[in-house]
């Protein structure tokens, strides 16, 4: 059927559903531009800072105070990437040494709370226990209160740590200073009481309760215990939400600002975090260092070089995204077609 045939034929139908044909045809049509619309909307509120902040990045120093220049740039330059760069390093460590040691922590942290927090998912998913809704609360307030309400406690307990008061019966009635290292952070995670943790445990749990119980029930008849029938049963099932978990717990651990400063002094630890806030206040003094000296530059070149330290912090967040872009989006459409 040729194309003039089928407009033919649709205009004939159409004439015999008294409109009703063009009628839905209009209206899909109107849904998807609408869709469309909004899907673009969202993407350039997201994706807008970004390309404001490369389209800076790649300016030249003529282009910076060229009014004329809104977005392109017309002399392309790298060499605003070259001084951020320089601003990750310090006589003690380089800036390849510090993002190698926040790649580390954050895989450290990503891994035990991923760990901690899918036992405690399962847990609250299969189990019942005393005081199990009381604590699904607690799981719940711990996404609600922001974590800066908690620094100072948090702040005190580890200056001082101590269980029940034994280690204090060896160190003459005092605690452990546990500030300065990654070990009071590591425990925080270990135990499901680090950054956005409760989330976690949330994301786990609806997994865990969207399983069907006849799995469990099969891998008991088979001979299977409890520990054997989750780590064979289901946990290769809730593969894709702990990556997803492990993302989240490794994106916002590289940036974190709140925890890094409590935990981790920005003049002892080579840190992303930590650099970007010691580099945000040098941003906006009056010098910053280039081959080893520092100058007086104008404020546009200090949010230029803000903006170029940014993206340069962002680059191993994308990396890891693309790797693992496959088992994050499986798992967010499993949970909307199970939820």
């Amino acid at each position: 059927m040729t194309r003039a045939e089928k407009r033919k034929a649709f205009w004939e139908r159409n004439r015999k559903s008294g409109g009703y044909l063009l009628k839905k045809k209009i209206g899909a049509a109107l849904y998807s531009l609408g869709r469309g619309i909004l899907i673009f909307g969202l993407c350039f509120l997201i994706l807008q800072p970004l390309i404001q902040k490369l389209a800076l990045s790649l300016m030249s120093e003529s282009d910076l105070f060229d009014r004329s220049i809104v977005l392109i740039p017309k002399h392309f330059s790298v060499q605003s990437f070259q001084n951020a760069w320089r601003q990750f390093s310090t006589k003690d460590y380089s800036a390849l040494r510090t993002f190698r040691t926040s790649f580390l922590l954050s895989v450290a942290v990503g891994l035990l709370q991923m760990l901690s927090c899918t036992l405690v998912g399962y847990g609250f998913a299969r189990y019942k226990f005393p005081f199990k809704k009381a604590l699904f609360v607690c799981v719940i307030v711990m996404l609600i209160v922001p974590p800066t309400t908690i620094i100072t406690p948090l702040y005190l307990y580890f200056q001082n740590f101590d269980i029940f008061g034994i280690i204090g019966l060896f160190n003459h009635g005092k605690g452990l200073n546990l500030l300065g290292s990654a070990t009071p952070y590591l425990m925080m995670c270990a135990t499901c009481a680090g950054y956005k943790a409760g989330l976690y445990i949330y994301m786990m749990r609806q997994h865990f309760r969207n399983e069907p119980k006849e799995l469990e029930e099969a891998a008991y008849v088979d001979g299977c215990g409890r520990l054997r029938t989750f780590f064979q049963i289901l946990l290769p099932g809730a593969r894709p939400m702990m990556v997803s978990c492990f993302l989240f717990a490794f994106v916002w651990n590289w940036a974190d600002q709140v925890y890094m400063k409590v935990f981790f002094p920005v003049t002892k630890w080579a840190l992303v975090s930590n650099k970007l806030l010691g580099a945000a206040d040098a941003f906006n003094g009056e010098n910053i260092i280039k081959y080893g000296e520092s100058y007086h530059t104008p404020e546009a070149s200090l949010s230029q070089l803000n903006a170029s330290a940014v993206l340069i912090a962002l680059a191993p967040l994308l990396v890891i995204y693309v790797i693992a872009q496959k088992s994050f989006v499986e798992s967010i459409s499993a949970s909307g077609i199970k939820g």
